[in-house]
């Protein structure tokens, strides 16, 4: 296929699928463990983003030199378009891949709610940096396109500090590594090449992304004072531990 149709394909698919998405997430809504106003506001955690001019924002724009540089290469390419789906069932997909089960509710029920409602209840933690720094994202700064053109009129609408998708990503590869340590080091792998993604995507800066990591972290550890998270995260790792005994993966 052509390289150059691949995003556009993608950008088609993501958006028929963020509709169906939306309708169903509207009838099924997925009910985090702690409500977003009971999260650190990590405004008051984390340092801003880099000014411009500075030698931290220099870097941002040599690793967004670098990103668009990796669109050459189709399978990093599609990687990044994989990885920029805004869907959780996508993400989860994606990194059951080196946690090494297949995740689905049908067949591993106790993992799945512990994934969709933990990571729900993380990534809500990105709402107050967003609209607090509203910073402008990299392709609209250079007045350039993403590798979703379709899409960058809509997501111009919304800052760039810290990166969503890297939280999200992050969050999952967290909770994966506590129901499956052996894996953790390739879901880790895999979960910071999805942070990479979004520099190649020319949607978010290196330090969106470096920021968001410890966001992520920052919602895990506040995740762990919920009792009922704890009481499912204990039934998620007693399934994974008999479907691995039984062979089912």
């Amino acid at each position: 296929m052509n390289k150059s149709v691949v995003p556009k394909l993608a950008s088609l698919c993501c958006a028929l699928l963020c509709g169906v998405l939306f309708a169903a997430s509207a009838q099924n809504p997925i009910v985090p463990y702690i409500p977003e106003s009971g999260l650190p506001d990590v405004v008051k955690c984390i340092p801003p983003p880099p000014e411009d001019p500075s030698p931290e924002f220099d870097r941002d724009v040599l690793r967004y030199v670098w990103g668009k540089q990796q669109r050459a290469d189709s399978l990093r390419l599609a990687m990044a378009v994989r990885d920029a789906i805004w869907d959780l069932d996508t993400t989860i997909a994606i990194l059951s891949e080196p946690f090494g089960m297949a995740i689905s509710p049908e067949d591993t029920p106790r993992i799945y709610e512990v994934l969709t409602r933990g990571v729900t209840t993380i990534e809500n933690i990105r709402f107050r940096p967003k609209a607090h720094y509203f910073r402008k994202r990299p392709f609209a700064y250079f007045a350039e396109p993403s590798i979703f053109p379709q899409d960058d009129d809509w997501l111009a609408l919304e800052g760039s500090y810290p990166s969503g998708h890297t939280i999200r990503a992050w969050a999952c590869a967290l909770l994966m590594a506590e129901i499956n340590p052996e894996a953790a080091e390739k879901i880790y792998a895999r979960a910071w090449q999805s942070g990479e993604s979004r520099v190649i995507s020319g949607c978010h800066w290196q330090s969106d992304v470096d920021a968001s990591r410890p966001v992520a972290s920052i919602g895990y550890a506040c995740l762990q004072t919920s009792p009922q998270f704890r009481e499912q995260m204990a039934l998620a790792q007693e399934e994974f531990r008999r479907m691995s005994f039984c062979g089912q993966w």
